[in-house]
């Protein structure tokens, strides 16, 4: 496959934003060695590995089966890497070896070269203009909003460009506007400087069939990931991109751009993928083949499981940090499910409500106890987890003992079989009640017992809740990002 270059340059460290740095001491920061792409090292690391950079091992794909051939009439990437002949830095191979590395992952991709498609020249990068918020020419509008991987910070994309905001305490850190267009998906990775973008909204920044790796240290692209269909949405770990389209997905290494993996989905207009962070194995749950079905992929064990979750189709899923456990909600919006990734058992079922609702997140806390959801409902649910994780990673989730005598042995038994499964559905802990058919995104904070809630209006609300009376949760601060003055 023929690569094109585009004008940027080398190298690309994993420092963090230096305008301004992001800080959070409870936040790790992404470890270099877990990060062996040439263009994702630090100065120092550069320079150790410099030799081994020329001499790097093949790429083992860790699926069992090899990827899915991909037909000329499917979907394909194309790499673009940036190089410069003028530009040379202590510690790195020459441009001319690198692009000898980088012909060689893009040949062994198999892929072929791709029709023209309507892309920005990657020869003019977007400038990077300031607007004013109450610029009447460009009214401000959301087109995007995401945590990052462990929910310390949040993204905006805007009609404008996009930004970054800190969760606790709550500030922005930076915003970059582009003079020429929206961006409708941005991803962070932790809190380095690198980003994905993709374009959106009427005038997007980019083409919406591009994945963009935004470096914003040099505040310009480094690579772009080309497809012949609209990208939904992007998820970042140090060893991956993943790339979700409607009907498929694409598994890369960051460490060469290669695609290692396809998967068929589905319809999945709403992008629905995630990934596990903790270092070691990549899980990967997604929509299945079929309604209802969601796919689990486990690439260590090397193992793809299948689990019928709902009747209806998934309209909402999460995982895990460490990958164990699956939230799953269907298109009805009334029940929530929790599954084990490891056997696909089900171990809770939660009720959020008895009518239909559209269910637009879930978010597991940090140590797996609670479970936030969010809903045009306008209200926030967080539900109280009764797994048995074990004592390990490496244990498998089960459901917690019920505390005292079976059901079977009690005097109200028979209630079961005859009222309705409504009636003794588990609900929820503590609620936070909101402007009903907004859309809102929630995730646990990182101080205890706290839960962050974005909308898509641009407010941002920080609750508490008690563990133990439950019931309303407390309001502990309340913005508007989108207006200045509000902060």
């Amino acid at each position: 496959m023929k690569k094109r270059l585009i004008n940027s340059t080398l190298p690309l460290s994993m420092a963090a934003f230096s305008n301004p740095p992001l800080s959070s001491p409870s936040s790790p920061s992404p470890s270099p060695s877990s990060v062996s792409h040439p263009l994702l090292r630090s100065s120092s690391d550069r320079a150790a590995d410099s030799s081994s950079l020329l001499a790097s091992p093949p790429i083992v794909d860790p699926h069992p089966s090899p990827p899915q051939s991909i037909d000329p009439g499917e979907e394909h990437v194309e790499i673009a890497n940036s190089l410069q002949e003028s530009e040379s830095y202590e510690g790195l191979p020459s441009p001319a070896a690198l692009r000898s590395i980088l012909d060689s992952a893009a040949a062994a991709t198999s892929l072929p070269s791709p029709p023209p498609v309507l892309a920005v020249p990657s020869s003019s990068p977007p400038r990077v203009v300031t607007y004013d918020d109450d610029d009447d020419a460009v009214p401000l509008s959301l087109l995007h909003l995401s945590f990052n991987q462990d929910h310390g910070c949040f993204t905006a994309g805007t009609n404008r460009g996009f930004r970054i905001y800190n969760c606790d305490p709550f500030r922005e850190i930076f915003r970059r506007d582009f003079d020429g267009g929206g961006i409708g998906v941005v991803e962070m990775l932790f809190r380095c400087n690198i980003l994905a973008l993709v374009g959106g909204g009427p005038n997007p920044c980019f083409p919406p069939n591009k994945v963009m790796i935004w470096d914003d240290h040099q505040s310009q692209c480094i690579g772009e990931l080309s497809f012949r269909s609209e990208v939904l949405s992007v998820r970042l770990r140090r060893d991956r991109i993943v790339v979700v389209l409607d009907q498929n997905i694409f598994v890369y290494n960051f460490t060469d751009l290669k695609l290692v993996h396809q998967i068929e989905t589905v319809p999945n207009p709403k992008g629905l993928c995630a990934v596990s962070q903790h270092q070691g194995s990549l899980v990967l749950v997604c929509p299945g083949g079929q309604k209802g079905q969601v796919r689990i992929e486990q690439y260590g064990a090397r193992q793809t499981k299948f689990i019928m979750a709902h009747d209806s189709r998934i309209a909402c899923l999460a995982l895990s940090q460490d990958g164990r456990l699956i939230a799953t909600a269907s298109s009805k919006g009334t029940l929530i499910r929790i599954f084990s990734s490891v056997d696909g058992e089900l171990l809770q079922e939660v009720r959020r409500g008895a009518d239909r609702a559209e269910i637009y997140s879930l978010a597991f806390c940090s140590d797996m106890h609670w479970l936030a959801v969010s809903s045009d409902k306008g209200t926030v649910h967080v539900f109280s987890l009764k797994i048995n994780l074990g004592l390990t990673v490496n244990d498998k989730p089960r459901p917690a003992p019920v505390p005292n005598a079976s059901i079977s042995n009690s005097h109200l038994s028979f209630i079961k079989g005859v009222l309705p499964k409504y009636f003794h559905s588990e609900w929820s802990v503590a609620q936070f009640h909101l402007q009903e058919n907004s859309q809102y995104v929630t995730a646990f904070g990182h101080q205890k017992n706290t839960v962050v809630i974005l909308g898509i209006d641009g407010s941002f609300f920080r609750c508490q809740f008690d563990p133990v009376t439950g019931g309303e949760m407390m309001q502990l601060e309340c913005f508007n990002f989108l207006n200045p003055e509000s902060l």
